[in-house]
């Protein structure tokens, strides 16, 4: 079973899911305009691939943070090391 990268986000396994289920949806409305423009399936499209991009990011995110924990903890870490280093 695969861990929640944060309580309340999704895993890397559903996200690629659902990733995988738009590019299906993607390509069989790219088929149907290549049959003939329509304006419904041109505005399908373009939310597709706007959410498909949004689903990489996320997952881009969440390996990050699986990988390398949360943001913001380790920049507060960052500017703990640097007043450090200027204190010393």
């Amino acid at each position: 079973m695969e861990r929640r990268v944060v309580e309340g986000m999704r895993t890397l396994n559903e996200i690629r899911d659902e990733i995988d289920r738009l590019s299906d949806r993607r390509a069989e409305v790219m088929r149907a305009l290549s049959q003939g423009f329509d304006p419904t399936l041109k505005s399908e499209h373009e939310e597709l691939e706007e959410r498909i991009a949004d689903l990489w990011e996320e997952q881009r995110n969440a390996r990050a943070m699986l990988r390398f924990g949360d943001r913001d903890v380790i920049i507060q870490r960052a500017r703990q090391e640097e007043r450090l280093s200027r204190a010393a």
